[in-house]
Order: structure tokens, then C-alpha cells, then sequence
């Protein structure tokens, strides 16, 4: 209740605002009485103090300090007996109450403090009886929206109606979700919109390039995540019966929102556990394999890409679980980011990496640049929104879903094929591999006795690391036995490049710069790749 509503109190006719009337706006809520001249550390903020004065008919300028402690303290008013003790309010307190916009009101003699203070707060009581019982019905409106499943962007164009205002809802990422019909250009109004996570109550901020006043309210939408539900508009705290609309209409809307998210993610789980059950091998026939895609909305008749992104590690996660907490955020906002796409974009996970399967249609002309640039565009959002990099390995094109399997396998090698040379940021594309094809032909055991005889001293050796010095050997001869390329891939000194390639040919006892040994080394390499995708 604010001070000029007190004023026309049927029960207390006869209130008289003497000084600072343009502060007749202050918020009043509770009020108290003063009985001793020592009130001012017990006053709060948006009181209403009345008095009789007596503790001033001696020294009436105690009264202007009273005033000015007020007003600091957010004080609502000062209702003052007069012609009792105090026969007029000092001229000085007057001018001080005009000037801080401080409302000093003449209470009539003919009332008592007491009924003063019972007849306000009965108001304020009535007044906030009539506010919850009008929040409750606008609860229940909206409520019948979302139950009668007309959906949420009813309901915010039922909220914009009710308070006359655009509203949009957002995501956490400052996205649009929902956007009633409307002629503001909201993309230009959010651009340069910056808005703190974690908000606990609406905030109110101005953008910059739009000049647009906006009142931001958080809505839940899962355990974890917090959208914000966006009135173009300053939002007044004072203003009681618009605020109390909104947050009704963020109730409901943090509900609708949770149940979507549950159910997405059961959904998502679902299509998750079929993706893995095809791709390990545990369906038993190429029928059912058919059956099941089905369900997905995944034909069999269809030309598919896939392409398998995994976050790029950093020190800023270096545990299992954190690095799966962050994956989850990412690929949650990639999975978002591809539902809206045609032609559609199947997502599934798997592990700490997620799977892309683009569905391409005889109307895109280059299926690779198609995928890339989508690849690139994801990429690009995730350094943006998470200051994260993400890898992707693309297979060829899939004739068929059934051919989904071995491309899923190719875009995993391509990807691998990434991390091994220790890139980052990168979109590896599968090439057929003739050589590693030739070695999927020769008996395990051979393979296994070449490999021996081409890196079984460097492999048991125990001077250094075998990883370490596989790895970069591999890198070496992968950039043409480069060393400054080397060691930029490996982030490490080029000296520490030339040692570590010195000591592969100290215990191979073989020069680096003879062609069959350099030779004899890839193939090992290749055969090392085969073994671990394919044999262990």
C-alpha cells in the first residue's frame, strides 16, 4: 500500500499532507507508533511512523532530524498529532520533507494512534488479501492454458494481453524459445544483451543498441538450468498487480518447462540405448534393426552422414566426472541448436562423445560442405557460449541406414585420427584407408610378428615412455619428418622433438632417414591403429 492510498482510508478522513506531497508514492509496509525519542535505530524501511510530538514540544528542531534519518532509512512517512503538543510542524522540517520528497501528514485530533495503526494495517491486510486472492485466480488461468494443452506460447500470449507488454522467453544461453506474434524485432533487441546467470530476483536493464528498457524474471527450467522470461518494459516493484501476474505466469511456465525437459530426456535416453544396442552389434537381424529405426523416424531408405563430436580436453576439467558434466551442457545446447535444422539432424551420445546423423536429401548438392558447414557453425556457438573447443570425425555418405554401423565406425577412426596428432577444433573427414584395408586381409598373427620385428625394442623399452615416444614418432613421420611441425602439433620444444626422435633411433638402432625403415614403421603404426580398433 502506498502513503496516498492511506490518505483515503474511509476510517481515517481527515489526514492532511503538509510537506512532501510528491512522495506520496512510498511504499507502506508496516507502522508504528513512537512513545519514547530514541526510535530512530528501530525504524525500518517503508515504515509509517505517527507520533503525538510530545518528545519535540521542547525542542522542535529535534524534528528535522528525525526527517532526514527517516528518509535515509526508506521510510515511508511521518504522521504527526499537531495542535496537541506540537502546535505547527517547524518550517525547517518542512522544507527538509519538500526537499527529500518525505511525506509529513497532520493526523486529526479526534483520532486516537491507536485506531490509526488498526484501521492501516487493516487495510494493508485487506489490500494483500485482495492481491493473493487475485494471484490465486491468475494461477489458475494460466494453469488451464497449459492443462488444456494449448502450450506455452498461449500463455505468454495471454500474459502480454494481461499487462499490456511484449514478452519473449529465453533460454540460458539468452535464446528464444518461445516468441508470441509481435512486430518488435526481438534478435535486435537481444543483440548485446548480457544478462548474469544464477538471478534470484528480476532484474530491470537497458540495452544499448536498442535503447529498449527490459524487466528480466528467471523461470526454471530443470534442476540445473535457469531461462528468463523477458518484458520489453520497466517493471515497477511498486507496481503490486503486474508483478504478482508475472510470477504466477513464471510458476506455471517453470513447471510446463520441467515436465518437457523430463520428458525430453527420457525420449533422448531411449534413442541414446537404441544407437548403442546398433552400433555394438546386439540386434539380431537387419528386420529388426529396420523395425527399430522406424520407431525413430529413421528409414531405412535414406542417405545418411554421420559424424561424431567429442570435447577437447583442458586443465580447466580434468576429472572424468567434471569433463561429463561439461559434455552434458554442450551437448545439450548442440542438440538444441540441430532440432531446428532441415533437413533433420538425428542426435544421440555416446560416452563422452556425441553422434550427428544428418539425413541428406537429393536437393543438397554437396553433401560435405553441407555437413562442414553446419560442423563449423556448432563449433564456432560452443567457443562462444562455453569457451570450449569441439572435434568432430565425418564419415562418407551412407546409402542406407543399415550402412549407418560402419559409418559410425569411420567417423570414430576419423576422429581419432584428429586426436593423434593432437589437433584441436578440427573437422577430420574419413578417407579410405587402401592400406589399412590390405591389413584387415593378412592373418592377426602376422600382423602381430611385423609389428614385433619393426617396434618391439622401442615398445619394451624402459628409458622413456613408449607412449610418449610412439606418439611423436608417429607425428613425426605423419608430417613428413618435419621437426618445427612436430613439435607445434605436440606443443613442445622442437629440441624436445630432436631428442625424442634420437632416441627412437638409438633403440631401433635404425636411421629415421632410410626410406624402408620410415616405411616399415608406418605400417607397424597402422597395424598398432588396427589392433586397438579393432582386435582388443
Amino acid at each position: 500500500m502506498k502513503v496516498h492510498e492511506v490518505l483515503i482510508i474511509p476510517y481515517l478522513s481527515g489526514m492532511t499532507v503538509i510537506a512532501g506531497e510528491s512522495g506520496t508514492t512510498r511504499e507502506v509496509k508496516s507502522v508504528n507508533m513512537m512513545d519514547a525519542p530514541d526510535i530512530i535505530p528501530f525504524l525500518h524501511e517503508n515504515e509509517f511512523l505517527i507520533t503525538t510530538a510530545y518528545h519535540f514540544k521542547d525542542q522542535p528542531s529535534k524534528l528535522t532530524e528525525l526527517v532526514q534519518a527517516m528518509a535515509d532509512q526508506g521510510c515511508a512517512g511521518l504522521g504527526i498529532k499537531t495542535k496537541r503538543f506540537l502546535d505547527k510542524v517547524p518550517l525547517e522540517a518542512i522544507n527538509l520533507a519538500n526537499e527529500l520528497a518525505f511525506p509529513i501528514i497532520e493526523l486529526p485530533l479526534e483520532l486516537s494512534l491507536g485506531e490509526i495503526v488498526n484501521h492501516t494495517l487493516r487495510a494493508m491486510l485487506d489490500q494483500r488479501a485482495a492481491e493473493l486472492t487475485l494471484a490465486l485466480e491468475i494461477h489458475k488461468q494460466f494453469t488451464k492454458i497449459i492443462m488444456e494443452g494449448k502450450g506455452i506460447e498461449f500463455l505468454l500470449q495471454d500474459l502480454s494481453q494481461v499487462i499490456e507488454r511484449p514478452v519473449i522467453l529465453l533460454d540460458q544461453y539468452v535464446k528464444p524459445i518461445y516468441q508470441p506474434m509481435t512486430n518488435l524485432d526481438f534478435p535486435f533487441i537481444l543483440d548485446g544483451l548480457k544478462i548474469p546467470y544464477s538471478m534470484t530476483s528480476p532484474i530491470s536493464m537497458s540495452v544499448r543498441a536498442t535503447k529498449q528498457t527490459c524487466t528480466l524474471f528467471p523461470v526454471h527450467m530443470s534442476e540445473k538450468k535457469q531461462g528468463f522470461l523477458m518484458i520489453i518494459g520497466e517493471i515497477e516493484k511498486t507496481n503490486h498487480l503486474i508483478s504478482l501476474t508475472i510470477e504466477q505466469a513464471t510458476n506455471v511456465i517453470s513447471f510446463a518447462l520441467m515436465k518437457e525437459h523430463a520428458l525430453r530426456q527420457k525420449e533422448q535416453s531411449i534413442r541414446n540405448d537404441f544407437f548403442l544396442h546398433f552400433s555394438d552389434g546386439t540386434f539380431s537381424s537387419q528386420e529388426e534393426i529396420i523395425g527399430r529405426a522406424a520407431e525413430f523416424s529413421l528409414p531405412n531408405d535414406q542417405k545418411y552422414i554421420c559424424a561424431v563430436g567429442q570435447i577437447d580436453r583442458d586443465d580447466h576439467h580434468p576429472t572424468y566426472t567434471e569433463r561429463l558434466e561439461k559434455a552434458d551442457d554442450i551437448y545439450d545446447f548442440i542438440e538444441g541448436e540441430v532440432s531446428v535444422i532441415t533437413p533433420y539432424i538425428h542426435f544421440f551420445t555416446k560416452g563422452e562423445t556425441c553422434i550427428l546423423l544428418f539425413e541428406i536429401q537429393e536437393t543438397i548438392s554437396t553433401s560435405s560442405s553441407y555437413c562442414e558447414s553446419t560442423l563449423l557453425s556448432l563449433q564456432e556457438k560452443v567457443s562462444t557460449y562455453f569457451r570450449n573447443t569441439i572435434s568432430f570425425g565425418v564419415s562418407n555418405l551412407s546409402h542406407s541406414f543399415l550402412d549407418v554401423k560402419n559409418a559410425y565406425k569411420d567417423a570414430v577412426d576419423a576422429l581419432s585420427q584428429g586426436q593423434l596428432s593432437k589437433k584441436t577444433a578440427y573437422i577430420q573427414t574419413y578417407h579410405t584407408k587402401d592400406v589399412m584395408e590390405l591389413l584387415r586381409m593378412v592373418p592377426r598373427d602376422e600382423l602381430k610378428n611385423f609389428y614385433t620385428f619393426a617396434l618391439s625394442r622401442l615398445a619394451n623399452t624402459k628409458v622413456e615412455d613408449e607412449q610418449t615416444l610412439l606418439d611423436t614418432l608417429s607425428v613425426y613421420l605423419e608430417t613428413h619428418c618435419q621437426i618445427s611441425e612436430t613439435a607445434k602439433r605436440l606443443f613442445v620444444h622442437r629440441n624436445t622433438v630432436i631428442y625424442r626422435i634420437e632416441k627412437c633411433e638409438e633403440i631401433l638402432g635404425k636411421s629415421l632417414k632410410d626410406s624402408e625403415t620410415t616405411m616399415q614403421i608406418r605400417l607397424a603404426l597402422r597395424i598398432k591403429s588396427l589392433f586397438e580398433a579393432y582386435f582388443d
